[in-house]
């Protein structure tokens, strides 16, 4: 790409081979400082070769979803506070879809300590930690598994969904626009999400704030098909009016010691802890 610096382009190869980039690897890997990286960062986001996350950046596309392994680095604590408070608000004795996603299968490790729960999955990753577990029932969806994450794909998979109504619905979404449309990379998987929203009494999207920053061409459902919210910061303004307005409740789980108040993107590169905090909106 033209212009840019030979340091510059160094950081897109990066970018491009592990999916994300960090502030301070990157600055002990060049040796310079990292005010000079998020200098470079911000440069390759305004090109929208990148995206800002917390601590560093990922590769900005709108047509291909970044490799599993990638994404599970992406905002990987934040991912985690979300998906303990997500579990937090699902009681004993229930059931549950739960949808492919690196984010939900974290609401499926916090699922683990509870009791008589039903879970159907297109998931295997989440299928795996969880069958274990003596008093949580799993069915898997049949179909055709997709080798890159594990998720089960197609018109067997939408079938079997349709064949339960249950309590709950967990659902993550590849990008949310500003108006509300929660949107995904593969037209299959989207099928699957359709039916899952469509046969549960509730539904919970858990998406961390870069998807807020992201785009995708396939269109999953509109986020007033949604009753809860669960996320990291607090929502533009847009989004938030749209969730207030239908009466959504938004949850935001941050990690412990991340800044609850909206510092921008480059002042946010302090690693913070595990434990979250959570806002109710």
């Amino acid at each position: 790409m033209t212009g840019l610096t030979h340091r510059q382009a160094e950081i897109l190869n990066i970018a491009r081979a592990s999916g994300r980039v960090m502030v301070e690897e990157l600055a002990r890997r060049f040796e310079v400082s990292a005010q000079t990286i998020r200098k470079d960062l911000n440069d390759l986001c305004e090109r929208r070769s990148l995206t800002r996350i917390h601590g560093g950046a990922i590769i900005a596309s709108g047509v291909e979803n970044l490799a599993y392994e990638a994404r599970r680095f992406v905002a990987a604590d934040e991912k985690k506070a979300i998906g303990a408070a997500a579990a937090s608000l699902i009681p004993n004795g229930c059931s549950l879809f739960i949808n492919i996603g690196t984010t939900t299968e974290e609401v499926a490790s916090a699922l683990t300590s509870h009791e008589d729960l039903l879970v159907i999955t297109n998931n295997l990753n989440v299928a795996m930690l969880l069958y274990r577990h003596p008093r949580i029932e799993v069915v898997v969806a049949g179909g055709t598994v997709r080798r890159a994450d594990g998720a089960v794909v197609g018109s067997t998979a939408t079938q079997l969904i349709g064949q339960f109504k249950v309590d709950y619905a967990i659902i993550g979404a590849s990008a949310i626009d500003e108006e509300g449309a929660l949107l995904d990379f593969d037209y299959r998987e989207v099928q699957v999400a359709q039916a899952i929203i469509a046969n549960a009494r509730s539904v919970m999207l858990v998406a961390d704030s870069t998807k807020l920053r992201r785009s995708a061409p396939v269109r999953i459902a509109h986020i007033t098909q949604i009753q809860t919210f669960v996320t990291d910061q607090e929502l533009p303004e847009r989004l938030a009016t749209i969730c207030h307005s239908k009466g959504i409740e938004v949850v935001e789980a941050m990690p412990k010691g991340a800044d609850i108040d909206d510092a921008p993107a480059d002042a946010q590169d302090a690693a913070p802890e595990a434990a979250p905090v959570v806002r109710l909106r």
